[in-house]
């Protein structure tokens, strides 16, 4: 199970939530670490995740996750709810970076991401749901590659799949149907010249 799952079992499901991505991410500008509870500083990965919960009306929240060095588990750090993010920075516009910044209501955090693809595919993740769960304030998308808040994100291509799939089996049943239907006519014709046939063999 590779840790984007794992997080979302061990954190997420139990709370009746689904993760909908996740980015592993590094401060940008370093922040001084408080002595932990065991007494002692230690390395921890960092993970930004958005996720929803089940129960009806969904709400959207951004939940940084942290594994410490030597231990299998994840812990649950600081949680927002996405209607206190305010804007969502991709630094840069013009070229694939892995940099981002992202500002809520009393917070703010500079991240790096593991890779530039992982942070674009967040990113569209995150714009999709804004537009989804939030109606009033959205956040503001700024500095960011068209792919990610266009019409050609990897989501809008998934979808568009799912409907051209969609389509085309519905065709094919169609057509099925069709030929079911001519197979059913052909049937009760022969059902019938067979009756006739029957009938004109037993008056002979």
């Amino acid at each position: 199970m590779n840790a984007k799952a794992a997080i979302s079992k061990e954190i997420f499901a139990p709370h009746d939530e689904r993760m909908l991505g996740a980015v592993q991410v590094k401060r940008r500008t370093k922040k001084k670490i408080p002595f932990l509870a065991t007494g002692g500083q230690g390395e921890y990965l960092t993970y930004i995740c958005l996720s929803v919960t089940n129960k009806k009306p969904a709400q959207a929240s951004i939940t940084k996750v942290k594994q410490f060095e030597g231990s299998t588990s994840f812990v649950r750090r600081t949680q927002w709810m996405l209607e206190q993010l305010r804007q969502v920075n991709g630094i840069d516009p013009n070229r694939d970076s892995p940099e981002f910044d992202l500002l809520f209501e009393n917070a703010f955090d500079q991240w790096v991401a593991n890779t530039a693809s992982e942070k674009c595919t967040f990113f569209q993740v995150l714009h999709h749901t804004c537009q989804r769960y939030l109606t009033d304030k959205k956040p503001e998308f700024i500095n960011c590659q068209s792919k990610i808040t266009g019409g050609n994100s990897i989501l809008h291509s998934a979808a568009d799949s799912v409907t051209s799939a969609v389509q085309k089996a519905s065709q094919a049943l169609n057509e099925r149907g069709e030929r079911l239907g001519r197979a059913e006519e052909k049937t009760e014709e022969l059902k019938n010249s067979a009756q006739q046939f029957a009938e004109t063999a037993h008056k002979v």
